[in-house]
């Protein structure tokens, strides 16, 4: 008969699924299985627990949530993480739902510091159930599945240790059971029963010290062993850190005594029958010695059974307390490496600081330089206008004083000079001699009139740096005298 998952493997091996990849890993690849939904973190009860070994707190203990919509698309959703969930390089908004499709890439957590990426990084892919499965992350309650298998492993129980072929197991059950409830009924040892006698060689003194109790009184079978192994298990604790490694020989030592006793006690059942048969039923002595015989041998194996009960529970304990007591301190070497990493970020956070307070004194200082040289500049354009304007003043000054007409108050245009050196505008003079052949300044006949050109181009030059209202004059004026001229 087949394995009981056996169809489900089978549908599995003709179908491809939907998966996460774990990035440069060929293993923890994490199955999406359609109709399910898969939830991520570090606590308990999710699908796959991650606890990191780098940064335990990095992903939350229900980190995010994938599961299908009503198309059948998977989707995640970051279930308000700490460090967050991204999804192609882009921080998911918590509680909101995203799409995923293949090839897609899928970043639990942050990376640390001086590494380049993330230590949970997956890509969305589609695989073959037989090439997946090998590289698959177990999940989480398949690994307590598993420790439980391995703690119930330790547990042997009565109807374990029997053995399938002996004759009327059911009775010798019965009267194992009967005999251990009784009070009162002393326990020999005859024959093959001295192997009862001997266990006391493989117990700690203060071990042994309790098997007159165990001899005499059935009823503390089960409590003085029980205490016994607490009391000593604790002591140990403190002084032998190898305490949990010897519970196991003593374990295992204690098993094989119990598999010796019911072999024993098979045996001699078998041969109790034997003579039953082969006997006259008037004959009776024999089976009585016999059967006292077997119930001691009963005895034995009940006291056995109990004492290895008493152990296995408290070798339970122990790996239990030893668990917490791990799981503790990975809590504080996890809180440590948190204050470490804290402690180095506001270390770096204060260099920052500094070197930002550096960086503003330093800009502040060129500003300040850039400053007094704009208003050296300033300084330097108000003086070198004010020349300016001194320049221009001084030159109109000389225009209107040295180049003007005495004749029309305007620049020359067109200007002769007279024998009696007197300059005048060529049109004003000519007007002028309509009327008198003398000069206007100092009147002296005018005997000869030249053209200069030198005036003409210093005023023409001079003008070119007037304001526009005068060179808009002297240009009508040079029109209309040119208009009467030609009239």
């Amino acid at each position: 008969m087949g394995e009981p998952g056996s169809l489900v493997m089978g549908v599995r091996a003709r179908s491809r699924s939907c998966c996460l990849r774990r990035v440069g890993m060929d293993a923890e690849w994490l199955l999406l299985e359609d109709g399910n939904e898969v939830t991520i973190g570090r606590g308990f009860g999710v699908t796959y627990q991650l606890v990191s070994k780098l940064c335990p707190l990095m992903i939350s203990r229900n980190h995010c949530v994938l599961k299908q919509n009503a198309d059948g698309q998977w989707t995640i959703m970051d279930n308000e993480s700490l460090n967050g969930v991204w999804l192609n390089r882009v921080r998911l908004e918590p509680l909101k739902v995203y799409s995923i499709h293949k090839g897609d890439h899928i970043q639990l957590g942050v990376p640390l510091e001086n590494k380049e990426n993330a230590e949970y990084e997956y890509e969305v892919t589609e695989e073959d159930w037989e090439r997946m499965s090998p590289y698959l992350a177990p999940k989480s309650d398949q690994m307590m599945e598993k420790s439980k298998s391995l703690r119930t492993k330790r547990k042997f129980s009565l109807d374990e240790l029997e053995d399938p072929g002996a004759e009327g197991p059911s009775k010798l059950k019965s009267k194992i059971n009967r005999v251990s409830c009784e009070r009162g009924q002393p326990v020999k040892s005859h024959g093959k029963g001295e192997v009862a006698s001997q266990h006391s060689e493989y117990l700690d003194p203060k071990l042994s010290s309790l098997e007159p109790r165990e001899k005499t009184t059935g009823a503390h079978v089960y409590s003085g062993p029980a205490k016994a192994v607490k009391l000593h298990h604790k002591k140990e604790k403190a002084s032998n850190p190898f305490a949990s490694q010897s519970s196991l020989e003593l374990f295992k030592v204690t098993m094989s005594r119990i598999l010796k006793l019911k072999t024993q006690m098979q045996e001699k059942q078998k041969a109790v029958l034997n003579v039953k048969k082969q006997t006259p039923k008037g004959n009776s002595k024999k089976i009585v010695k016999m059967e006292q015989e077997l119930q001691d041998l009963q005895f034995q194996l009940c006291a056995e059974q109990a004492q290895q009960q008493a152990r296995v529970e408290q070798l339970e304990k122990t790996f239990k307390e030893e668990q917490q007591f791990l799981q503790g301190l990975e809590k504080e070497q996890g809180e440590e490496d948190l204050k470490q990493q804290l402690a180095q970020a506001l270390q770096e956070h204060r260099a920052l600081m500094e070197e930002l307070n550096r960086s503003k004194k330093d800009f502040e200082a060129i500003i300040q330089a850039k400053n007094k040289e704009l208003e050296q500049t300033k300084e330097e354009k108000e003086k070198v206008q004010a020349q300016k304007e001194e320049v221009l003043s001084h030159m109109n000054d000389v225009l209107e004083n040295e180049l003007q007409c005495i004749i029309c108050s305007e620049y020359f245009i067109e200007a002769v000079t007279l024998n009696c050196a007197h300059s005048f505008c060529s049109f004003c003079i000519n007007e002028w001699m309509k009327r008198k052949i003398e000069c206007p300044i100092c009147r002296k006949d005018i005997k000869s009139k030249t053209h200069s050109l030198v005036l003409d181009n210093c005023i023409s030059k001079m003008v070119d740096n007037l304001s526009s209202e005068v060179k808009e004059r002297r240009i009508v004026l040079i029109r209309e005298r040119k208009a009467k001229r030609l009239s």
